[in-house]
């Protein structure tokens, strides 16, 4: 009777403890004691955000496990803020080569451009008269020579373009730079040949005095117009008269050597002034005075005159 009445006493107690410290008995009694947190979290149990810290978990070699590699990154830093720079801008372009110099250009006028269209005038690329002027013709000339030659066609005389004339032609003679015709004498006709003549082409507009076959002078002519029209054909020198006017025309024909009825061979003093603008009225005008001068005095009554295409 004692034995159960401490027996009970004892539980009475237990219980009492038990519930003084906070523990619970699993149902049925069997199953061990577990801790319990303050709010009833077991020990072990994985703490949810709200219920305060969490504990690290274990590996199965109860080692604490490594923090995910998300959660050690540090976040990447904000990308820069643009920042303003400078435009872009294209690099200089490079310089051009320097053209050379020309050493003869339109509008020079010298002795030396006198040269240069004597040297042309040997090669077929200058059909005048040097006259030292560098006007458009000659640049025209130049030009050609330049194209056919492969250098660039400016109608320019550069240093390139003299040298290469210099190397393909011969100095000038004294005629050839100041020529007795404005356009190189023709070829003399075979009637020209033998005797004293004044042989006279259509073609080139041009006078030779020749005596046997040689060119003793030579001048520029033009003829009568269309209407008036200079006959060709071989004549003789019918007569001279250094101070002849015209009766039909009355106008002076100074020099005058006549070789078929009223045409005759004289100077022009509108030739001279006019060139090749105007005509005559079937004379052979001559515009050198010098010339024709010279030429009244070696002339003989009786020498050939030759007209000819």
């Amino acid at each position: 009777m004692l034995r159960t009445s401490a027996l009970r006493t004892g539980l009475v107690a237990t219980a009492v403890l038990a519930v003084s410290v906070g523990c619970t008995v699993q149902p049925g009694g069997s199953g061990p004691l577990t801790d319990a947190r303050p709010g009833g979290t077991p020990v072990g149990a994985r703490v949810t955000p709200g219920n305060g810290p969490a504990e690290p978990s274990r590996t199965e070699s109860g080692e604490p496990s490594a923090r995910p590699a998300a959660d050690r990154t540090t976040p990447p830093p904000p990308p820069p803020a643009p920042s303003e720079s400078a435009p872009e801008t294209a690099p200089d372009p490079a310089p051009e080569p320097e053209e050379p110099e020309p050493l003869m250009a339109s509008g020079d006028e010298s002795e030396q451009v006198r040269e240069l269209q004597a040297r042309l005038r040997q090669i077929g690329h200058f059909d005048r008269a040097p006259t030292g002027y560098y006007g458009s013709v000659t640049a025209a000339a130049v030009s050609s020579f330049q194209t056919k030659r492969g250098l660039d066609p400016t109608g320019e005389t550069d240093a390139v373009t003299w040298e290469r004339l210099l190397a393909m032609t011969d100095r000038p003679t004294r005629d050839e730079l100041r020529p007795p015709t404005t356009k190189p004498v023709a070829k003399p006709d075979p009637r020209c040949l033998k005797g004293r003549v004044m042989c006279i082409s259509k073609n080139s507009r041009t006078l030779s005095w020749m005596v046997d076959g040689t060119v003793k002078s030579s001048m520029d002519v033009r003829f009568g117009s269309q209407y008036t029209p200079t006959r060709e054909g071989t004549f003789a020198v019918g007569w001279k008269s250094r101070h002849h006017v015209s009766t039909l025309y009355d106008t002076p024909m100074p020099y005058a050597m006549f070789f078929s009825g009223g045409q005759a061979v004289h100077y022009s003093a509108d030739f001279a002034a006019r060139g090749y603008e105007g005509a005559s009225h079937g004379c052979v005008n001559v515009r050198d005075e010098t010339k024709i001068a010279a030429l009244f005095d070696e002339v003989r009554t009786g020498d050939k005159v030759v007209i000819y295409w």
